[in-house]
């Protein structure tokens, strides 16, 4: 898919910001921005690495940023710009455990984080390390470098790794302490790192006495010339480092500055001290009489290098050549290039190479050009350009950028011109019949992208997640556009999951059985998928099948997992285009994987509903109502994984007139921890209706746990309030301690004496904590995933929900619930369960 290109700034820091429909996002502060990209650029350096970066924590909880990307285009790695902290990356392990991770070569890299080699399968080295200060933790610092294949990454390097992300840190926890957010909340900022030694532009003048033969030479000239004596000197200092042919020209010039056209520009090739050839002009101004009475000639030189050596022998050559720096911007392109796009070298410079040449934001093309930024080796590919002729296309990578080279495909004939494509209307990413890649696509598709799948599906848990990744992963790789997943149940196919279509198409289709003659049922009986290059075809052999579009392609895979049906999945395309033997074979191998996916995603949901009708059932519906005291309650499932955990509340009117509140978590998720999170609610319940004391309530329970030996443990946390007098007594067993809310406002944790979490030594003692709560106090009992984040100290949490409790004095305390698990109901990644309970004690009425 062809995305909307973006112009570059022209400096060396490029916003990468949202498109123009986008929602606006605050910039973050100028002098964050500039630590980051001298850090970055700072530490690329030393590491003699050819990219690097810096992700920061985000305003979303467990989501870090991409907040500056040095060394390359932003637009080509924007899916990177967003990273998860719980998932199987290096970055986010450098951020959950504090420590750096080094990666010498792809090898080590497959080996540790598979995952990362799947969405970049180049061979590269790259290292990442915490930024932090002993209290927060930022991000990560990232550099990327050439591989070592076989040789671990140097102790010395590690060393410069650590130290730079160490400055960084300090330099982000002074504008933290400063008042400065350190956070990224947007896209990436672009950096464009310093270009490699390349000779500098010098200049330097003469002044050439005619009569005399005698030349005087500025310190620029003689540096340039590497001439030690002062001037004047003989003429030939100058002339024997010209080429004869030069020299007589520098003498044509000489004779030239009487005429009436004035003086004459020449271009001369000048014989350096190093021995090579450096190209000057040579401006000579109008001869003059010095004070000598002898006639003078003034010169100015310009060593511009062996540059405009390269752009002449380019602009010979009959192939378009163009090179653009590392962030994508066209910083070259010869007489061919003009020939090829019909846009002059004016107009492409400082053109993003996929803005001067639209079909190269085609998603293989992108890929191309990743690799050769990453991995620094040569690579070539051929494309097809909207309805021209096949283009050969060499990327050939350096330090400071890429060098590319076009010509059609199989070089141009001897009198055949080269085709001219069209830089300023988008032209089509693929041609009827070919999707735009190439052979040598096609072959990498096959190669990677069976092994992206598989990875990503291990990890999807649900149906919907299972189609998502196939949403995202196989669409992208083959040119896909629509995708339509039917799940089979009594016969019948039900849609499950559909993208591209229009909307109510295919609801006629929901619900087929599978006598009904459609493709999609076939598939699935035959055991056979079947491939349509074009509508017309599909049309012609299912005359009454209804069609959604004109023109386009259909290929039809059934979802088999060890010879069990499970579905069949739909794949569309906008044009014509055709399958060969090796793409039918790897979209029918990909099936196969979805197939098992999906079967244990129905697994998993026969499961979830199996715990979920399980912990509906056990949780309490409804909370005791209590003269002089207020409860609520909040339970929130997790998002992650198998999304019923063992977390569980409950407020309980004891035998002795008292009222209990319960709070507990259960290790584990599932119908497991469910089944045991019950029990063991049951039993608190009981002991307590009995009219026992706290200790002897966990007690109780411990034993109780020991005994059913289900493998697991439990936390809990249980108090009895005497609702008369606020006289409260605690026991905690391996829990986080409750927060207190005083009447005036302020909050803090309780320091609740504590024993061990239930379930592992029958032993164990829970000793009794007394304290009173005053009327207008309220009191916070919540399990960890409350307060927990990944690669966050769980201290932090309990700070941030103490200051979320103060700022709740005069909120009803339902709200003040909804307040202060707003921020976890709107997270997407919430990896563990929630319980919250709250207890206000109010004056009696009368009292």
């Amino acid at each position: 898919m062809r995305r909307d290109s973006r112009r570059a700034h022209a400096g060396c820091v490029t916003p990468l910001g949202p498109s123009p429909s986008g929602p606006a996002v605050d910039a973050p502060p100028q002098a964050l921005t500039q630590a980051l990209a001298e850090a970055v650029t700072d530490a690329v350096e030393a590491l003699r690495g050819q990219a690097g970066g810096v992700y920061l924590r985000s305003g979303t909880a467990g989501l870090l940023r991409l907040a500056v990307l040095a060394g390359l285009p932003g637009e080509l790695f924007r899916p990177w710009s967003r990273m998860h902290t719980n998932r199987p990356f290096p970055v986010a392990e450098a951020h959950r455990s504090g420590q750096a991770v080094h990666l010498a070569d792809i090898e080590e890299s497959m080996r540790r984080f598979p995952q990362l080699v799947a969405s970049l399968p180049f061979p590269f080295s790259s290292l990442y390390a915490p930024v932090a200060t002993a209290r927060e933790r930022f991000g990560v610092l990232v550099v990327l470098r050439p591989p070592t294949p076989g040789v671990p990454v140097a102790a010395r390097d590690r060393q410069r790794m650590t130290r730079a992300a160490l400055r960084l840190g300090e330099v982000l926890g002074a504008l933290s302490a400063g008042g400065t957010d350190v956070v990224w909340p947007g896209d990436p900022v672009c950096v464009q790192l310093p270009s490699g030694a390349v000779p500098p532009v010098r200049f330097g003048s003469f002044d050439w006495d005619l009569a005399a033969g005698t030349v005087r030479m500025d310190d620029g000239l003689r540096a340039i010339l590497g001439v030690p004596d002062p001037s004047p000197l003989p003429i030939e200092a100058l002339t024997s480092r010209l080429a004869p042919e030069d020299g007589y020209a520098l003498w044509a010039a000489a004779r030239r500055t009487g005429a009436a056209d004035g003086g004459a520009v020449r271009r001369l090739r000048l014989k350096g001290p190093d021995g090579g050839l450096h190209l000057l002009e040579v401006s000579a101004r109008s001869r003059f009489v010095g004070t000598d009475g002898h006639g003078h000639l003034a010169g100015a030189l310009v060593d511009m290098g062996t540059g405009p050596v390269g752009s002449d022998a380019t602009d010979r050559l009959p192939r378009a050549v163009l090179a653009v720096d590392r962030l994508g911007r066209i910083t070259y392109a010869n007489e061919g290039t003009e020939r090829l796009l019909g846009l002059p070298r004016g107009v492409l410079a400082g053109r993003p190479l996929w803005e001067a040449l639209p079909w190269f934001a085609h998603p293989f093309h992108e890929e191309q050009l990743r690799g050769a930024l990453l991995s620094a080796e040569p690579v070539r590919f051929t494309a097809r350009p909207g309805e021209g002729r096949p283009l050969s296309v060499s990327l050939y990578p350096g330090r400071d950028g890429v060098t590319l080279v076009l010509a059609p495909d199989g070089g141009p004939g001897p009198e055949e011109p080269e085709p001219a494509l069209s830089a300023a209307v988008p032209v089509p990413v693929s041609a009827p019949g070919g999707d735009g890649r190439g052979p040598e696509g096609a072959r990498a598709a096959a190669l990677y992208r069976p092994v992206a799948l598989a990875i990503a599906l291990t990890e999807a848990v649900t149906a919907r997640q299972v189609s998502a990744v196939v949403t995202e992963e196989l669409l992208p790789a083959f040119g896909g556009r629509q995708l339509a997943i039917y799940l089979l149940s009594d016969r019948r196919l039900y849609l499950a999951w559909e993208t591209g279509f229009p909307p109510g198409f295919l609801d006629r289709f929901d619900g087929v059985e599978l006598d009904a003659g459609v493709p999609g049922v076939e598939v699935l009986t035959t055991g056979r998928p079947q491939f349509f290059e074009s509508m017309e075809k599909l049309g012609r052999t299912y005359p009454d099948l209804p069609l959604d579009a004109e023109t386009g392609a259909r290929a039809f895979l059934p979802l088999i997992a060890s010879g069990r049906p499970v579905g069949s999945c739909i794949l569309g395309f906008d044009r014509p285009r055709t399958f060969g033997t090796e793409e039918r074979s790897v979209l029918t191998a990909l099936a196969g994987l979805i197939a098992q996916a999906l079967e244990r995603a129905q697994r998993y949901d026969s499961e979830a509903a199996v715990a979920r009708g399980l912990q509906d059932a056990l949780l309490p519906h409804r909370l005791p109502v209590w003269e002089g005291v207020e409860t609520v309650a909040r339970y929130l499932p997790g998002t992650q994984g198998m999304d019923v955990g063992g977390d569980w509340y409950d407020v309980v009117e004891t035998g002795r007139g008292e009222l209990a509140l319960v709070i507990g978590d259960v290790q584990g998720h599932g119908v497991a921890a469910a089944a045991t999170m019950g029990q063991l609610r049951s039993a608190v319940r009981a002991f307590a209706l009995s009219g026992l004391p706290p200790q002897e309530v966990m007690r109780g329970t411990n034993r109780l746990l020991i005994d059913l030996d289900p493998g697991q443990f439990a936390s809990c946390c249980y108090l009895v309030l005497d609702s008369r007098t606020g006289d409260v007594r605690a026991v905690r067993a391996g829990h986080p301690q409750p927060l207190l809310r005083r009447p005036d406002g302020t909050a803090e944790p309780l320091d609740l004496r504590g024993g061990v979490v239930l379930g592992v030594d029958g032993r164990a003692a829970y000793p009794v904590t007394r304290l009173r709560l005053a009327p207008g106090a309220a009191l916070a009992l919540f399990t960890d995933g409350l307060v927990e984040r990944p690669g966050a100290d769980i201290d932090e949490g309990v700070e941030r929900l103490r200051r979320a409790l103060a700022a709740t004095g005069s909120l009803p305390l339902a709200e003040a619930a909804d307040r202060l698990i707003h921020e976890a109901v709107r997270a997407t990644d919430r990896p563990d369960d929630i319980a919250l309970l709250l207890a206000a004690r109010w004056p009696r009425s009368g009292g």
